[in-house]
């Protein structure tokens, strides 16, 4: 049985009122995203900075295999806001390859990898992995959640193939 850790994060950096760093949710404790896969998120954002940059993943069996770029329709280092005719496409192209999409990501150019008020608020599907990249203090850095009843509950990843 895990316990639920809540940390209270800033609330003047628009963060969450706490983030859950452990939980069991239906016994699946880890992410697993293709090497190449997390390579191209992270060549994304980079592209895409000082702006957030933002796409959706798919795969089967819960495996993150393919990454689907989304143009923000917020030009902001702060926001992003999906294309939805391009989430349209990229779910039509996800169902021609037999895939389903597992999970979701978005940079933050300049604060720390955790999700802010709006991201939990927007994000409505609990079996997808949310990955947040920072690029804040100029290192990289990625971390992974799953977003169930408006909280944020940090998983870990593996890193595949």
């Amino acid at each position: 049985m895990f316990r639920e850790l809540r940390v209270p994060l800033n609330p003047d950096a628009g963060a969450a009122a706490a983030v859950n760093h452990k939980f069991d949710f239906y016994n699946r404790n880890v992410v697993y995203i293709n090497r190449s896969v997390l390579n191209e998120i992270i060549n994304h954002c980079r592209e895409d900075l000082p702006y957030e940059a933002c796409g959706l993943l798919s795969g089967q069996h819960g495996r993150n295999e393919m990454m689907w770029k989304i143009r923000s329709t917020e030009k902001s280092p702060t926001s992003f806001a999906m294309d939805m005719k391009q989430v349209s496409a990229a779910l039509s192209g996800m169902k021609k390859l037999s895939q389903t999409m597992t999970g979701m990501y978005h940079s933050h150019p300049s604060a720390a990898p955790l999700p802010s008020r709006d991201d939990i608020r927007n994000f409505h599907d609990p079996a997808a992995a949310y990955f947040i990249i920072s690029f804040a203090n100029r290192n990289t850095s990625v971390k992974c959640f799953k977003i169930i009843d408006h909280k944020a509950f940090q998983v870990k990843f593996e890193v595949i193939r």
